[in-house]
């Protein structure tokens, strides 16, 4: 049971890549938090960014038809901790005039992946409005999501990772022959094409020539201005959880064997081949390395409460490589995140829990930042 009873507000869908995924996370999600003895308020988000609330916005955003759902917004304002309703008409901008807050909210849990949700936007509202929220902040949200430029900062924080370049659309759509040449000279083949920042491996692709390189890259800027090219490695797919804040914990190591040539969209959600090898069977020492780096990548981006953290272990060598952080990993019921902390004793009521105690701990931690200064101190 929880802790304490808990009013949190869920928030789930949004304008993403990703956003059937995050209905699916956020049906676990819910289901958990209610086993653990909260009280759940689902806050949907369409995908033109409307939110919603009453009635059922899980089955509306799923069936995709509006129901008795009600629109609702967050202002940017302290002290109002709750949402707020809006004319229930397409074309309204302006808030009821005196519509009081929907109830008051203890903290929010955003299961939002991917764009304006995972990224730092939604994120950067929460601060403005001063409410205490699940996972890492601004700046950790932002550094999770741009895999080109946490991979950046923790190759210069000496912390292994694949060769890789970044290349931008403008560049791509200017003079493709040019950044084709670069890829083939630099990296080889095979390799990786990716949206900077897009997870779930929305728009990835594997190039074993310049054909498939070239239709990788177009697949890519579909979804992102900022792209990144990874050598491929061939190596077994390891995961970690990581739990806390500025003391956080690793869970046990997990690996992956993809159903397909890689843990892609289809093999991630679709697809039953993939399986889940938890613990995975690797060396003492190897697991250990793994969970130390996980928790170092984790503080070197300054994510907070969640993340899971995936690495490539190199056949032939056994060398460890980051692969990528995600600060709201996926939560549905084929979703490694949770299998990994179930394995490591913690069940997923008492895991979501703690994710949200862990939110407000980080939010009374910030609160002790003072907003005011005077030359008299």
């Amino acid at each position: 049971m929880a802790r304490r009873r808990l009013r949190v507000g869920v928030l789930f869908g949004g304008r993403s890549g990703e956003h059937q995924v995050s209905l699916h996370s956020a049906r676990a999600v819910m289901n958990a938090l209610e086993q653990a003895g909260h009280d759940v308020v689902p806050i949907g988000i369409t995908p033109e960014g409307r939110w919603l609330v009453g009635g059922d916005p899980l089955l509306a955003l799923s069936s995709g038809t509006v129901g008795t759902e009600r629109p609702v917004t967050m202002l940017p304002e302290p002290g109002r901790t709750g949402l707020v309703s809006l004319p229930n008409r397409e074309d309204a901008i302006e808030p009821l005039s005196g519509a009081p807050p929907i109830g008051s909210l203890d903290v929010l849990f955003p299961v939002l992946h991917g764009t304006y949700g995972e990224d730092g936007t939604v994120q950067g509202l929460f601060e403005l409005a001063a409410v205490p929220y699940a996972g890492a902040g601004v700046l950790g949200s932002a550094l999770g999501m741009d895999k080109v430029i946490q991979k950046t900062l923790w190759r210069g924080m000496g912390l292994p990772v694949v060769d890789y370049l970044s290349v931008h659309r403008a560049e791509l759509d200017s003079n493709p022959a040019s950044v084709i040449n670069r890829i083939e000279t630099e990296l080889g083949f095979p390799c990786f094409t990716k949206p900077a920042n897009l997870g779930s491996s929305v728009g990835v692709s594997k190039a074993h020539n310049t054909s498939e390189l070239e239709r990788g890259l177009t697949i890519a800027a579909r979804y992102d201005s900022k792209l990144l090219v990874e050598r491929g490695v061939d190596a077994r797919e390891l995961e970690v959880g990581v739990l806390g804040n500025a003391d956080p914990i690793a869970s046990t190591v997990g690996e992956i064997l993809p159903g397909a040539e890689f843990y892609d969209y289809r093999a991630k959600y679709l697809d039953t081949g993939s399986q889940a090898i938890i613990p995975a069977d690797v060396a003492p020492e190897v697991a250990a390395e793994v969970q130390r780096l996980a928790i170092a990548a984790f503080k070197a981006i300054d994510a907070n409460g969640l993340a899971r953290v995936d690495f490539f272990l190199e056949r032939g060598t056994d060398r460890v490589y980051l692969n990528e952080i995600n600060t709201m990993p996926g939560f549905t019921e084929i979703s490694m995140y949770p299998k990994l902390w179930e394995a490591s004793g913690v069940p997923f009521p008492e895991l979501v829990s703690r994710i949200a105690e862990l939110a407000l701990e980080r939010y009374a931690e910030r609160s002790r930042n003072s907003t005011t200064y005077s030359v008299d101190e």
